[in-house]
């Protein structure tokens, strides 16, 4: 294995509180909508951006953008930890030479946000975001691109991410997928779209990358 992509939100960092923080506070502020956060979840799919320009009524659309921003850095401290086993992944994977990267359907702003907080803005050779692809996930195109920045073939690569669209986008992409449970708030009971593998821990992966000992769906 020569590169691993990952998704964020659910695989990296545990953001989904926030996240839907930020977004009651938006449709509350301009719509005096109470969404609950399956509603929120729901609408997952486009960055933050796309979301509130395709579902907020009010047509304030950028002051609501500027409030979903000025939310996710006002409780990010508060409602989103480092996860000290996901860094030591990280480290582990540069001392081996693998190449890192994430595909992410947040927007770069917030993405910039959480990888300061949590002191991951230096640890990944490239990064693809929502506001850098024409077609989020499950659609190929932000992991097509990541291998051609990471100029590495697809079958040396893996995409490892929480959602099925996550596992959609690597399949269609050709390289091997990773379903992960090793965060709270993102365990779904089983993948609608079976990826390759199933990490339940986060050391489930150094375990794969160093002795193959892995469950194969």
């Amino acid at each position: 294995m020569k590169a691993i992509i990952f998704d964020f939100d659910g695989t990296l960092a545990n953001t989904l509180p926030i996240c839907y923080v930020a977004f009651q506070s938006v449709f509350k502020e301009f719509d005096n909508k109470d969404l609950s956060s399956e509603d929120i979840r729901s609408m997952f799919g486009p960055s933050e951006t796309g979301i509130i320009i395709e579902n907020l009524k009010n047509t304030n659309k950028e002051n609501a953008i500027e409030l979903y921003y000025e939310k996710y850095l006002e409780y990010h401290e508060q409602l989103v930890k480092p996860n000290n086993d996901i860094t030591e992944m990280i480290g582990y994977l540069k001392e081996k030479d693998i190449k890192t990267g994430i595909v992410t359907g947040k927007a770069r702003r917030s993405l910039d946000i959480s990888l300061k907080a949590l002191h991951m803005d230096n640890l990944f050779e490239i990064i693809i975001t929502g506001d850098d692809v024409i077609h989020p996930k499950p659609h190929p195109e932000g992991v097509v691109k990541a291998l051609s920045l990471l100029e590495v073939e697809r079958n040396d690569s893996m995409f490892i991410g929480e959602s099925d669209a996550d596992i959609e986008a690597g399949l269609k992409a050709n390289v091997t997928t990773a379903g992960v449970k090793w965060l709270p708030d993102y365990q779904p009971s089983e993948f609608s779209v079976k990826p390759n593998y199933i990490f339940d821990r986060v050391t489930d992966l150094k375990r794969h990358l160093e002795k193959g000992v892995h469950s194969e769906l």
